[in-house]
């Protein structure tokens, strides 16, 4: 049997509901959203549509609103038909794919399935996104080719920002709807697939509920505040700024807590269930559930913002008083001799050489973690690596509880753990005893160990997958500085990787890519521009531009910026084909960067602007340049078009230093265009730009012709300069503002010409440079640049 889905039903529209229809939509799914019609209707609303749809509409327009936004544009919610369950029922009938994502109650789940199963066409997939109710329950009393295709699906909030999808098939599923809904989700969806055994709350929620829930009673029990928690428990050990509490305000305490209580309920049998009611923390939650401080929702749970002397602050509660205090700065040698340590491992190892309050709290927290994970990996999972991967995708981890015990070393930790009075499961022990002293391995590729078989299994790779550390590892770095490498992706296909600080662009990049050029004119026959950072690339290296500029080194700064633009514009004018594939940060020159390729390749999560003014500053990496020639080009080539609205468009998306919200949006803005690819699986997104460069190869594909630009002249730059005279009138604009908006005015209109004409692009490339390097002349301008530097926040001056 060969499945499409081309139309969704999804039934419950609430926060997940919702959040999984709007990541439909963004996909161009169609997609039929129903919920119940209201209870106790009056007569009259009885027979009116409107009434009637009253909870569908509001929950739409909840979901709507939201931020982070679920929509990556508005229009997206066209794709969503929105119903009730009485009227619209019969819309489900052609749906390929029917997501059940009501109360959590098994019978209301049961009677939805027999409903559903009267109206389906045959071969439709059925799922429930339910995270505490045993799969094979919900479809008990159906037909086999009901509960064939019938199967979970389990999003994590929110559905368009969270990677992970467990999907959970039951005894009956058939195996080739499990296979098509992992392919679907990975290669569709965009998400992390881990199939989970089907048991109370599946993985990554079995695993974090009690591994929290003792990280929240340690903290209590020993003392702990929440800043000195929340300091240790994010990034430092590999996790999210959200860490430990700032997480829970962010899930939502009565959640965390209904979790928790319905675990609790769910596995009698599992050793460390107590901690999931834990003396301290139960006594604290329920307080605080009393006083409905729930977290973000309600504006306070473990932090309460505060304007003090009107300025924001956010306080802690101390959990003895139940009163908010202002945050301490918390400071813990151990975390100071560490935090520049770039390498997990390397990182964790050194805390854990300390014996103060941090690092003694990450080794129990870690330990305990380690200890619960061998315990109940055997009765969740299939494989350990699900373990981890759930981690990852789901809790934005940088590591699972099975890499980092590897990083510290298993035999090593495993002698600590017990010698602290933890359990270390059977499995491990006999996996040391037998000889084996990792979890994985790298033996002619990824290796992880069964512990069904007691033997290591190959990771089948993803061939969607390229991964810029294998190639380094595989010695296919052809040339590397500090700032970046050129690598042999195979089949002539060169790939340009930035790895600096946040990738910003640094003279070494500018080095390395006229390098790229050089080897992709004699050894190469497309080039790649990507990496798999963090970021594609935030920007120019603000700091070392600062400390040119306030030495007086413009010379020099004029030299770079000329390498700058001449590097982006003999990559968009290559002879062979050059695509970039941007992710999330592609800011400042970051844009620039991805708009130097022929065509781009971006994650549908990246997000694209020019942010110079917001230090300044203009774009001068060729931004200006090339927003003219998007967004104002197309438009002059008609015959007596204005160009005052799409120039007024374009003055506005650099003057506000507008920053696109998907990349759906940035295509909006013209940072990419109708040409581009938008791929929902970021790690595929290097092997799809790979792919795009061979197949322009393979057409024939000449470079982009070098075009005239509009440049509108005097006229339009007068209108220009009008506005922004009447926003600094008006108290909206600082008269430095004025200025850097004057100097941009000045670029985009090709400056104080007489007549309306076609100019060189180098023409508009000069103004570019010649007013950045003005404005760095300006002690406003540095003043911006250190404050952004220093606080990450924009300065009005």
């Amino acid at each position: 049997m060969t499945y499409r889905i081309d139309k969704v039903g999804i039934v419950g529209a609430g926060t997940m509901g919702g959040g999984i229809a709007a990541h439909l939509a963004n996909i161009g799914i169609p997609v039929v959203l129903l919920d119940i019609v209201p209870p106790n209707l009056s007569d009259a609303e009885k027979g009116d549509p409107a009434a009637r749809n009253r909870i569908i509409n509001s929950l739409y327009d909840r979901m709507t609103k939201a931020r982070p936004a679920n929509l990556a544009r508005a229009d997206r919610g066209d794709l969503i038909t929105l119903g009730n369950l009485e009227d619209d029922f019969d819309k489900l009938a052609d749906c390929d794919w029917i997501i059940e994502v009501i109360i959590e109650q098994l019978a209301p789940k049961q009677a939805l399935m027999e409903r559903i199963e009267a109206i389906r066409k045959p071969d439709t997939i059925v799922s429930s996104n339910t995270s505490g109710i045993p799969i094979g329950q919900i479809a008990a009393g159906r037909s086999a080719e009901f509960r064939a295709h019938f199967l979970g699906t389990h999003f994590f909030n929110p559905p368009r920002y969270l990677k992970l999808l467990e999907i959970i098939p039951t005894a009956d599923t058939s195996p080739e709807v499990t296979d098509f809904m992992k392919q679907f989700g990975s290669d569709v969806l965009g998400k992390g697939v881990v199939v989970c055994k089907d048991t109370p709350n599946f993985i990554g929620n079995r695993f974090f509920a009690v591994a929290s829930s003792y990280g929240l009673e340690h903290a209590l029990q020993n003392g702990y505040s929440i800043a000195e928690v929340d300091a240790i428990t994010g990034p430092t050990i590999g996790r999210p700024k959200t860490a430990t509490y700032r997480l829970l305000d962010l899930v939502g305490l009565d959640v965390m807590a209904h979790v928790n209580a319905n675990l609790y309920e769910a596995v009698p049998h599992d050793a460390y269930r107590e901690m999931l009611h834990p003396e301290r923390a139960s006594a604290l939650m329920s307080a605080m559930l009393e006083k409905k401080w729930l977290g973000n929702k309600v504006g306070q749970g473990f932090y309460k913002q505060e304007r003090v002397n009107g300025a924001r602050e956010f306080w802690t509660l101390n959990p003895d008083t139940m009163e908010y205090e202002p945050s301490p700065k918390v400071r813990f040698e151990s975390i100071g001799a560490v935090r520049k340590i770039e390498d997990l491992g390397q990182r964790l190892r050194t805390l854990l050489e300390f014996d103060d309050r941090a690092a003694n709290y990450a080794r129990d927290l870690l330990y305990y973690g380690f200890a619960y994970a061998a315990y109940v990996t055997p009765e969740i999972a299939y494989s350990l690596s699900d373990v981890d991967d759930a981690m990852r995708w789901g809790f934005s981890h940088e590591a699972g509880p099975f890499e980092i015990w590897d990083m510290l070393g298993v035999a090593e930790t495993a002698e600590k753990m017990e010698a602290a009075g933890l359990t270390v499961a059977p499995w491990v022990k006999e996996m040391l005893a037998s000889g084996h002293d990792s979890f994985y391995r790298r033996d002619g590729g990824l290796q992880v160990y069964d512990f069904e078989s007691g033997n290591y299994r190959t990771v089948v790779p993803d061939k969607n997958i390229i991964l810029v550390s294998d190639l380094h590892a595989a010695g296919k770095t052809v040339a590397t500085n500090d700032g970046a490498s050129i690598l042999d992706m195979g089949d002539g296909v060169a790939l340009l990787e930035f790895h600096t600080k946040m990738n910003a662009i640094d003279q070494d990049i500018i080095d390395m890519a006229f390098k790229a050029l050089e080897r992709l004119d004699t050894d190469f026959d497309a080039l790649v521009i990507g990496n798999n950072g963090e970021h594609f690339c935030a920007g120019a290296n603000l700091f070392a531009i600062g400390v040119a500029a306030a030495s007086g080194h413009f010379d020099e700064l004029d030299k770079m910026i000329k390498a700058l633009q001449t590097v982006t514009f003999k990559l968009r004018h290559a002879p062979k084909p050059v695509v970039a594939a941007p992710h999330q940060m592609a800011l400042g020159g970051g844009v620039e960067m991805s708009m130097a390729g022929w065509e781009a390749v971006a994650d549908h999560e990246t997000y694209m602007g020019l942010v110079e003014f917001g230090v300044g500053l203009i774009p001068a990496g060729g931004g200006c340049k090339e927003v003219v020639r998007r967004k104002v080009n197309p438009t002059m080539r008609a015959a007596n078009a204005d160009v005052l609205p799409p120039l007024q468009e374009a003055f506005e998306q650099i003057a506000m230093a507008k920053v696109g919200t998907s990349a759906w949006e940035a295509r909006t803005f013209g940072y990419l265009t109708s040409q581009d690819t938008i791929v929902m699986n970021s790690d595929h997104r290097l092997a799809r730009a790979k792919q795009r460069a061979l197949q322009l190869v393979a057409s024939g594909a000449r470079p982009p012709e070098v075009e005239k630009i509009y440049a509108a002249g005097r006229d339009a730059l007068y209108a220009l300069r009008l506005g922004v005279k009447s926003l600094l009138w008006g108290g909206y604009a600082s008269e430095h503002d004025a200025k850097i908006a004057g100097k941009l005015a000045y670029v985009l209109t090709g400056g104080d010409i007489s007549a309306p004409t076609w100019v060189d692009p180098w023409y508009i490339l000069d103004l570019e440079r010649e007013a950045f390097l003005s404005l760095l002349g300006e002690e406003k301008t540095r003043e911006r640049m250190m404050h952004m530097l220093q606080t990450g926040k924009p300065l009005r001056n």
